[in-house]
């Protein structure tokens, strides 16, 4: 099976996988054909589930563009002029300072971003 191509993919339900998916049922994945041209044969193979687990998905990395939010304290007068300077724009609403994610990290305040409240 060294030089095998798949031709066809199956879903569960499709006709001519309906049989696998009653011999290893909610397990299947899919039935996908290879055909080797050398040996010239076909195979019929599986995909199945064999284990599940809980997974957490690691963050999109950040477009240095994109508009993130941070935080910074009313009180850190520094900081909130360098965001100023920056490029920075306030958003009362939100509580929040809105600047472009490249400008966040030479800033150093990445720590500061807000998750889940790109612009």
């Amino acid at each position: 099976m060294h030089n095998s191509r798949i031709r066809l993919t199956l879903h569960p339900d499709q006709d001519g996988a309906k049989g696998l998916r009653a011999e290893y049922g909610e397990r299947l994945v899919c039935v996908r054909y290879r055909y080797d041209t050398q040996q010239q044969k076909r195979y019929k193979t599986v995909e199945l589930v064999v284990a599940e687990e809980q997974w957490t998905p690691p963050m999109q990395p950040t477009a240095p563009e994109q508009i993130v939010a941070i935080r910074v304290s009313a009180l850190e007068m520094t900081v909130r002029q360098q965001v100023k300077q920056a490029g920075g724009q306030w958003d009362p609403q939100r509580g929040v300072w809105e600047l472009r994610y490249d400008r966040v990290v030479a800033l150093g305040l990445s720590k500061r971003m807000v998750r889940g409240t790109s612009c």
